[in-house]
């Protein structure tokens, strides 16, 4: 069958979007949930017309198929056993509408990047779950996905302005399309009578109706959106709003259109501490009509996890046992209606016994800190669980009034069944409470404890509160088996004629929404075996992916963690590692580019490029190991090498062309290549002394033209011209900082060549005397790490910000500069400084989204130009005709943004020397 369905794929799909490797099939399968599917192939579709032949293909041969965009999902409707339809990027399509009212979107584009984009309109998409800087359209629609401020006014269902949709059999409806309605009304009139006469039948049962009414006037993502059969009486409108929260189990969208919302640029933010769980949900049932964009809970031991955390008040750390907070915001068009709100919300709390008086906060930086205890939380709970243990995070919904009562019972519930490290939170004006939990599911005994509890759970929230099992995360696997229990049978009778109208087969995500096994929540329960220290952490969560330069080339951080725990497994169990182990040599270690920025976005922090340079540092044998420790004793030897390299490179490239010597070379000589760098002369000046130290990448990888000057003589000119000394460290030129032997896994030979550049920067500082700077922000990044604050090191870009704009005279250029921030500088946070001195040089200043980590990372841009390719396959589209150079902050990047842009990048450096020349002309 296999083969078969391989084969069927292959006749319309490209090879490289039909993938059957064994790693891949896992690593790609795996989502944010605790369950695990293996699909039997995995298709990449990029368009309509692949989506239904894969859609055509699995009906076939009777094959489930689930489609899937970014796999944040938390209830395990993104996995299967059989095709795993991944949304590729052409369907990450955005059009926003002229005034910003509406937006057009496909299902591949993630919800943070619209946010991004209608800015500037003041506008944003209703839905705000918190992985949207993760979350694509296509899993937001699909799972009817809220959070924090939208509440059940703006969620997907009800901003829906229009959808394309396909269904089991490949039709596809456009419901914003005339033609495209009288087609379809046509072709499956059967289809819509059907829905038209449910809707009538459902609307004409009053204890129906008033049922499904009673339960949407809180969050319910619990088995359909039955609210569609009693809001709408056309049958296109009902079929439409039945697609949201379906998690593909009704048809794909492929296209949705949502009536945007204004984003308020004025917002204040109170951290209010209540001496108990009833005193707080007093408070939210005052807040409930009162202008407030935001009221999250908190309970004690959700405090608790990160009240250690510097910056946060010293009073959460004295709160009693029984103590909560409220995280109120309100928000607004201008700063005088921010505070008449506020004023509504201390009138509104009068009365209401708080541990403090409640003080509001408007500086930015406040109000980060308050929301940083609450996003805090969940992620706090995941650094601390047991190594093999599993973080669950559950979400349900009371009404209002009982929310005091069912936040009591839900904390006894957990101390029942021995979940003491569990904490509380959730959207209190909508009666939404999540909790997390650490669940290990290698044992019976421990699968039967959660058995229990949920069994527990599910009785306590329907029968004596009559709530959600689901409030926003989706039904999934893990509430399929509790739908009926919730809604009743009539209800449910009502979701299985749905499903079977729709997908008669059975062949759409099947096993999700509907299950019959009412041991289904129990089953396909991922491993979570310890793997190593580094990443045993990881919650799977997806959120690292969007900045991962190898994502969709081989894999993800994700992707690389599930695939060494799943290594880690078999060696525990005695398995072979088979082809899972070869092809990760490649796909999870040669193509990582280490840049690190998927700790920039992961809850817990992992940096997954630690994990890759330990795994590179045991596969090397000894004689690699030798040549490369050899390599950092000589290093001075070594540069000079690579310059005669480059050198000889030029000579060849004269005789037979640069192409063809790409082609020789199989990519690794770029066009443009550098010229052999050189260091740069020590030069008397008067001044400010300063310690200048020319990183490696510039002493070797000189300017692309043959006439440019050198980075180190721009650096040096700039200093003396701003009236500083430049001092260079006696033998820099045979100084590294060790980062070449770091990336490969030699830590202990690279912290060597750290401790040799500390030794000679301490000599030239007078031990810290003076400032020192560096001139590439990867080095600079690693030496302020070895340092620990012992000198004064700052990344060129940072001391020019600081020190020289002062004391030059800019005239800034006219024509357009293209910005890369590379990944050093958005870990240490000192972008701000480069676009600001880059502001400063520039009237106009691009800086693609779309662009993260370059991918060259060292030499990897060399030994593997595929990797740079890709994480660059969006920059020349995103610069416009006029933009002729670009900027950035190391050699080696600039290398591979030059090669894949067709401008030449340089260091920051050369601009601010043009634009700061005595009687400069830009």
């Amino acid at each position: 069958m296999s083969q078969l369905l391989t084969a069927t794929l292959r006749e319309q799909l490209p090879t490289s979007q039909v993938i059957t490797d064994e790693l891949r099939r896992l690593a790609y399968g795996t989502d944010a949930s605790f369950y695990r599917l293996i699909p039997q192939v995995i298709a990449i579709i990029e368009n309509e017309a692949q989506a239904r032949h894969v859609m055509a293909t699995a009906h076939r041969l009777q094959v489930p198929l689930t489609f899937r965009a970014a796999g944040t999902s938390l209830s395990g409707q993104a996995i299967s056993d059989g095709i795993l339809a991944l949304i590729g990027e052409g369907f990450a399509t955005c059009e926003i509408a002229a005034d910003g009212g509406s937006v057009r979107l496909g299902p591949g584009i993630v919800g943070g990047e619209v946010n991004r984009r209608l800015a500037p309109l003041g506008r944003k998409i209703g839905p705000d779950p918190a992985s949207i800087g993760a979350a694509k359209i296509g899993g937001i629609a699909a799972n009817n996905a809220s959070g924090m401020c939208c509440g059940t006014a703006q969620n997907s269902y009800r901003t829906l302005a229009g959808l394309r949709v396909m269904l089991a059999d490949g039709t596809l409806l456009d419901t914003e399309d005339p033609l495209s309605r009288d087609a379809f009304a046509k072709s499956h009139a059967v289809l819509l009578g059907e829905l038209e006469r449910l809707g009538q039948s459902t609307r004409a049962n009053p204890r129906l109706a008033e049922r499904i009414r009673q339960k949407f006037k809180i969050k319910n993502t619990t088995g359909y959106s039955l609210n569609a059969l009693v809001d709408f009486e056309d049958p296109f409108d009902i079929l439409a709003h039945l697609m949201i929260g379906s998690e593909g189990t009704l048809g794909f969208i492929s296209r949705i259109t949502y009536q945007t919302v204004v984003e308020d640029p004025c917002k204040a933010s109170a951290l209010v501490f209540f001496p108990d769980i009833r005193s707080a949900c007093e408070a939210v049932i005052r807040l409930k009509t009162q202008p407030v964009a935001a009221v999250e809970l908190l309970d004690r031991p959700a405090l608790r996890s990160v009240q250690d955390k510097p910056g946060l008040p010293a009073v959460m750390r004295s709160l009693g046992d029984d103590a909560a907070a409220l995280l109120i915001e309100v928000r607004a068009g201008d700063a005088a209606a921010v505070a008449d709100r506020i004023a509504a919300v201390h009138g509104a709390l009068a009365g209401v016994a708080t541990v403090e008086p409640i003080q509001f906060s408007t500086d930015p930086a406040t109000c980060e800190m308050y929301w940083k205890v609450r996003k805090g939380t969940f992620p706090a709970v995941g650094a601390m669980r047991k190594t093999g243990t599993t973080v669950l995070i559950e979400d349900v919904a009371f009404p209002i009034a009982a929310l005091a009562d069912a936040t009591l019972d839900l904390q006894a519930l957990l101390r029942k069944h021995a979940y003491d490290e569990a904490i509380i939170f959730g959207h209190a004006l909508e009666g939404n409470l999540h909790f997390v939990i650490t669940q290990d599911f290698a044992t019976p005994s421990e699968i039967d404890r959660y058995a229990r509890f949920m069994d527990e759970l599910c009785e306590m929230v329907v029968s004596r509160y009559d709530g959600s099992l689901k409030a926003e995360h989706g039904t999934g696997r893990n509430m399929a088996p509790f739908v009926e229990l919730e809604w009743g049978r009539e209800a449910t009778e009502l979701m299985h004629r749905i499903k079977a109208l729709f997908d008669p087969a059975g062949l759409l995500n099947p096993g999700v929404i509907l299950n019959a096994d009412p041991q289904a929540h129990l089953a396909h329960l991922k491993p979570m075996p310890a793997a190593e220290d580094i990443i045993d952490r990881c919650i799977e969560c997806g959120f690292c992916e969007p900045l991962c330069p190898s994502h969709r080339l081989t894999l993800s951080p994700r992707q690389r963690i599930t695939s060494v725990r799943e290594l880690a497994r078999r060696e525990a169990a005695g398995e072979a590692a088979g082809k899972i182990a070869e092809d990760y040599a490649y796909m999870g270690l040669d193509t990582c580019a280490g840049c690190g920025l998927c700790s920039t976005a992961c809850p817990v922090g992992i940096d997954t490029g630690d994990l890759t340079r330990r795994l590179r540092g045991r596969r090397l044998n000894d004689g690699a190991r030798a040549v490369n420790a050899w390599s950092g004793r000589n290093f001075g030897v070594l540069a000079g090498a690579a310059r005669a390299g480059l050198a000889l490179g030029h000579a060849a490239a004269a005789v037979v062309g640069q192409k063809t010597l790409a082609k020789l070379s199989g990519g690794a000589w770029k066009l443009p290549m550098p010229r052999p760098g050189r260091a740069p002369a020590a030069i008397r000046a008067s001044g400010d002394p300063v310690v200048y130290f020319p990183t490696c990448g510039g002493r070797i990888f000189g300017p692309t033209g043959a006439g440019d000057a050198q980075l180190g003589d721009v650096v040096s000119e700039l200093l003396r011209r701003a009236g500083y000394a430049p001092i260079l460290p006696e033998g820099f030129d045979k100084l590294c900082c060790g980062q070449m032997l770091a990336s490969k896994g030699l830590a202990i030979e690279a912290d060597a060549m750290s401790a040799q550049l500390e030794a000679a920067l301490l000599k030239a500082s007078d031990n810290g005397r003076y400032p020192v700077i560096m001139d590439a922000s990867t080095c600079t990044a690693r030496m302020q790490k070895h340092l620990a604050g012992r000198l004064q090191l700052f990344d060129f870009h940072e001391f020019a910000h600081d020190a020289l704009l002062p004391r030059l005279m800019i005239v800034r250029q006219h024509e357009p500069v293209a910005l890369h921030i590379n990944c050093s500088v958005r870990k240490s946070g000192s972008d701000a400084k480069l676009r600001a001195l880059l502001k400063a040089c520039a009237e106009t200043v691009i800086e693609p989204a779309a662009v993260t980590c370059c991918g060259f990372a060292g030499d990897r841009g060399f030994a593997v130009p595929e990797l740079n390719r890709h994480a660059l396959r969006h920059l020349k589209p995103a610069l416009p005709a006029a933009c002729g150079c670009g900027v950035s902050t190391n050699r080696t990047c600039e290398i591979g943004l030059s090669a894949e842009s067709g401008i030449d990048y340089r260091s920051i450096a050369y601009l601010l020397e043009k634009c700061s020349r005595p009687q400069n002309t830009c």
